[in-house]
């Protein structure tokens, strides 16, 4: 199930007065429980989803969140993106949300909680990059008057609202998301560093940045050009994710159809070995994680002329070709993969891209 089918089949079907309430068996409510499972092929990097009709009685606004698990994995804390459904369905807006729960133990449920929440939402806005929310400026109405609705009213910091009856099309709405998951991340880098200054009354609270701490690792470092290259050698630590299984299940979907033949069973440990015309292909899958490609490209290219070398030069004097392929694209490290003589492929929104030699090669469209 899409997007777009997904979105507009809860808001028809959804009854929070329904006499089953969030049983097993309710049509929106089994909806949302397997909307994790309907949306993870159509997800950037390593966003999970999850659906929330409610717990004991239905959500008056239900809700499809998703997490990075490098920034939080509960909806009560941190920074998260969701499409909210408002109480009368007919509207869902796609939000990056602040965690709400967890604030009603200091600050209660009413105007209190709901001034910190947009206040906060405020300082993180105004602090991302402001050609990446341009036309994000929105603030959702869900037409509820419950505390949980008005705080995630509060607590959103970017927003795009979407009537149901005019849904965009799908590819419409896959953009957003994808674009929205490149916020997240700018957005969590601010939050590490918002700091709380309160008024001498105690009362009045606004946000402002901690000084710079020098960073560890690569975290930070998301080269615009070449001149932004500098010098980290990492440890190397190899984690294979459920996202990764899921990108190499569907790269090797898609070059069947481009005629090569792929294996990853008793190729550990590479990846994936493609095969076509007789000649070889060694593919090493990377995820993206924080929109940080840096990283990712370096296993991949360590990985990829250690295998070639030990496991096919050493092994049996072949020279694959290489291919290193990724959840999302890779900026300016197309280019350098290419002068090394890697070809690279990444996951786009509707479907696949990939640098000069990929394509050339037809491994994809």
């Amino acid at each position: 199930m899409e997007i777009r089918s997904l979105l507009i089949e809860v808001a028809s079907t959804y009854d929070a007065d329904h006499p089953d309430k969030t049983s097993i068996g309710v049509h929106a409510q089994d909806l949302l429980r397997a909307a994790g499972t309907f949306l993870e092929p159509l997800l950037p990097g390593e966003l999970v989803a999850e659906g929330y009709g409610g717990s004991g009685g239905p959500s008056r606004t239900p809700w499809i969140g998703f997490f990075d698990p490098a920034i939080t994995r509960d909806p009560k804390v941190g920074l998260y993106i969701a499409y909210i459904f408002a109480e009368d369905l007919k509207t869902v807006t796609l939000t990056l949300q602040q965690g709400v729960t967890a604030l009603g133990d200091q600050l209660g449920r009413g105007r209190k909680r709901l001034a910190y929440l947009t206040e906060r939402a405020r300082g993180l806005y105004e602090r991302l990059p402001q050609e990446s929310v341009a036309g994000w400026d929105v603030r959702p109405s869900f037409k509820s008057a419950v505390a949980r609705a008005l705080a995630y009213e509060a607590g959103s910091v970017a927003a795009r609202i979407y009537e149901i009856e005019t849904m965009p099309s799908e590819d419409t709405l896959r953009e957003d998301l994808w674009h929205l998951a490149d916020v997240l991340q700018s957005a969590a880098l601010v939050e590490e560093r918002l700091n709380e200054k309160r008024s001498s009354g105690g009362g009045h609270v606004e946000f402002v940045l901690k000084k710079v701490v020098q960073p560890q690792g690569l975290e930070r470092f998301r080269p615009r050009d070449a001149s932004d290259y500098i010098s980290h050698v990492p440890a190397r630590t190899l984690r294979k994710t459920r996202r990764h299984e899921q990108l190499i299940e569907a790269f090797g979907s898609e070059v069947q159809r481009h005629g090569f033949v792929p294996a990853n069973e008793g190729v550990h440990p590479r990846d994936l070995v493609l095969w076509k015309d007789g000649i070889p292909w060694l593919v090493e899958a990377k995820t993206v994680t924080l929109g940080n490609p840096t990283k990712a490209v370096r296993e991949a290219v360590g990985q990829l002329l250690e295998y070639s070398y030990f496991l096919h030069g050493q092994a049996d004097g072949t020279q694959p070709k290489l291919l290193a392929l990724f959840t999302e694209e890779i900026g300016v490290y197309v280019e350098y993969l290419e002068q090394h003589g890697i070809a690279s492929i990444w996951r786009t929104p509707t479907g696949w891209a990939g640098s000069t030699s990929a394509v050339a090669a037809g491994l994809i469209g």
